[in-house]
Order: structure tokens, then sequence, then C-alpha cells
């Protein structure tokens, strides 16, 4: 399995000359099995548009799994050149909430943008998905629901024959309670996703320190998400959707003070590749 760190920030993007070496891009990282293209892709955040360049110049034919619908992971669905041709085809699953298009449409359709999500080329299908196992584009995804304020979110447990990826982008395990650290619980969901994973992609919005303040906003601490591949026996923790406003000195630094770790912890920079199962 080979996985492309496509956009790594949370909220909103940010660009400029601080933010480059981790990348300004919103949530989005694909996934393709060895040697071939990417064929799903998880969020569409505005890394969604570097998707396109990993495909050399041919239309996307897989998958794309929305873990929510903030605009933080959705905004870069009308702006993905290689879905939005006429050879393209789309699956879009989303966690189920009534008819996805009309759902999806309250974002993406007049005033608020010029066409509605029916309006994009090639074959997109929308679907809502429900907890549980579900097969798609040769990857088993395992789907559970994760705490996260303001929509039904789902996180992701991505397998093939080669490895095992967990996708939780957006976590508030604190609202479950103050668990063993004050920062949440390692709750059934969360482990169940993360459990013997080779890379645990998770919310590290916040710090240990920032956290309590900041707790209302629906995410983790990076102290959270490394201790949860720790509990769950991961290979690594992947620190994902950065703060906006931590420049690319403050990620070292971060990074830096955090405490020794049982597991590989790194924090997502976009262009990254991880070969799985390698």
């Amino acid at each position: 399995m080979r996985v492309h760190v496509c956009g790594v920030r949370g909220s909103t993007p940010a660009p400029g000359p601080d933010f480059v070496r981790y990348g300004g891009h919103t949530s989005c990282v694909a996934l393709s099995h060895d040697g071939e293209a990417p064929a799903l892709v998880l969020d569409a955040g505005t890394g969604l548009r570097r998707v396109t360049a990993l495909l050399d110049g041919e239309a996307f034919r897989g998958a794309i799994l929305l873990g929510h619908l903030h605009w933080d992971h959705t905004q870069g669905l009308p702006f993905f050149a290689a879905g939005d041709r006429p050879d393209a085809r789309v699956r879009l699953c989303l966690p189920a909430q009534g008819d996805p298009v009309e759902v999806l449409g309250r974002f993406m359709s007049p005033p608020h943008f010029p066409i509605p999500p029916t309006s994009l080329r090639g074959a997109w299908t929308f679907e809502g998905l429900d907890p549980g196992v579900v097969e798609i584009e040769g990857f088993t995804v395992l789907a559970l629901e994760i705490p996260h304020k303001g929509g039904r979110t789902f996180g992701y447990r991505v397998s093939d024959a080669t490895g095992v990826v967990a996708y939780l982008s957006d976590h508030s395990p604190v609202s479950l309670g103050p668990g063993p650290d004050g920062l949440g619980p390692y709750h059934e969901a969360a482990l169940a996703l993360a459990e013997g994973a080779d890379l645990v992609f998770h919310d590290a919005q916040h710090t240990a320190e920032e956290l309590p303040a900041r707790a209302a906003f629906g995410h983790s601490a990076a102290e959270y998400a490394v201790g949860l591949a720790e509990s769950a026996g991961a290979g690594a923790a992947v620190l994902f959707h950065h703060d906006p406003n931590r420049t690319d000195d403050a990620m070292d630094a971060l990074v830096g003070a955090l405490p020794p770790a049982k597991v590989e912890v790194v924090a997502a920079r976009e262009g990254t590749v991880f070969d799985v199962g390698r």
C-alpha cells in the first residue's frame, strides 16, 4: 500500500512562507495499491488538488471517503481536475445523514458556488455510509463513528494484503470524559480503528497545554494521538490536521517537545509518501 499525504492542515488553508515545509492545504490522503494510481482518497480538503498530479494526466477512477462535512474536508471537491472530466469515475461516500446530494449541495450550489455536485463531469455517484465494513477499490474499509463537534464524523481503518492505515482526522475524545491523562479516553471505536495499524493518522491540532482552553473546538492533543497509537500497538503515529496558525518552526518545536514514545512519531507533511508493508 502506498500512502500519499496531500493536505495536512485543519480548519483553513495556511498559505505563506512560514508554512512551506509542512504544507498549507487542508485534509487529504490518497492511497494506492503498489505500482498503481491512487484509487482511494480520504477526505477532500484543498489538498485534493494535489491528487491530480499523481495521476500522470489520467482521469481519477476510484472513491473518495469523507470523514465528515466541514469545509476543510470538502472544499477541494469542485477543484479536483482529475475528477471533473468526462472520463472520470468517482464514488463519493460520506457518513449517512439524509440524501447525500442534498447535504453536499448545502455548501456546493448557488449562491455559495456556481454548480451543484451533480454538475461535476464524469460518472459521479454519491452515497451515505453506515458504520461497518465495506469493500472499496480493493481495500477493506472499517468505518466507525467518533466524537467531533458539529456533525456526524467517521474514522476509517483501511487495509489490504500489505498493511493497515487508520485515519482519525478530527476527533474529540475529551468530550467522552477526561480519560487517564485529561486528554480523553482511549475509547472502543478509536482503539478498534487503530489496533495494530502500521500508520495512525490522527488529529493533533492542539497540544496538551493548549487543550483545556480549546476543548470546545472538537479536536485532540498531539499527546493523545501518540498515546492512542501506543495503546493500540500501532507502528507509527502520524500527527495530522495541524493548527493553521502553527508555523513550520512551531511544528518542529511541537514534535521536539513530545516525551519519548513506544511508537514512531512523525508530523504529516505534504508530499510525503509512505510505503506500507515494505
